[in-house]
């Protein structure tokens, strides 16, 4: 017991310590931050797996962009199947120091909730991102903190990532495909990733409609997979 709550507050600290420093680099450039930027996003999400049936999902995602160097992201999402309910919320803090290279650091932290089954999991994800305009990658940590009935905490530490390529790319079309364990609401175990396809269209200035089809894979181990689910994701983005 007593372990385990020194490894709790290590985590916490070392997490605290991560942002901090973060922040101490980011001080120096404070004084160019202007609103550079917002988007408001909401989408619908239909997933159907082996374990949960069919569920559904509603969220809804804002972004702030401070000059060139700074963005927040914050979210929320509820899902819903036969019998529970899952509950998801998101904050990030993306930091991009340099102009000319598409280099990002960022902190996210997500909240996975099943309040019928009294669980609560807390992830807290240092990320280092590299996002070019036709492929990209981003690899991270993510130190998760799962709740069960009340008991004590589980503290799990595994390599977050995900990567992309797009086949198109312009001011009115997107289309590519991106592999991993890490989305918006949701950083699964490293065994567990998914293989999506993702197509964004503008129709206005300021709208663009989005697409996803996911599949999501499960039992990595000894150099095997197995199709675990599939889900679709559509929504809009407003731009201003």
């Amino acid at each position: 017991m007593k372990t385990m709550k020194n490894k709790l507050k290590y985590s916490y600290v070392g997490t605290l310590v991560f942002i901090l420093l973060l922040f101490l680099i980011c001080t120096p450039n404070t004084h160019s931050l202007e609103i550079s930027g917002i988007e408001a996003q909401a989408f619908y999400r239909g997933e159907y797996t082996r374990g949960n049936d069919f569920l559904n999902e509603l969220s809804a995602i804002g972004t702030l962009g401070l000059g060139e160097i700074l963005t927040f992201k914050g979210g929320l999402s509820v899902g819903r199947t036969i019998v529970d309910t899952e509950i998801s919320t998101l904050l990030s803090t993306i930091y991009t120091p340099f102009s000319t290279i598409p280099l990002g650091f960022s902190v996210s932290y997500i909240y996975n909730g099943l309040p019928e089954y009294e669980t609560h999991a807390h992830s807290v994800i240092p990320m280092v991102s590299f996002n070019g305009r036709i492929a990209g990658v981003s690899l991270g940590v993510n130190f998760r903190f799962t709740e069960f009935f009340g008991d004590t905490a589980q503290i799990e530490s595994f390599l977050t990532f995900y990567g992309y390529a797009n086949f198109v790319n312009t001011e009115v079309l997107t289309i590519g495909v991106g592999a991993g364990n890490f989305r918006d609401f949701q950083s699964k175990n490293l065994g567990a990733f998914s293989l999506d396809f993702n197509a964004s269209i503008k129709i206005f200035d300021n709208w663009t409609l989005m697409n996803q089809v996911e599949w999501m894979q499960s039992g990595a181990d000894g150099l095997t997979t197995t199709l675990y689910g599939i889900a679709f994701r559509t929504g809009v983005k407003y731009s201003w």
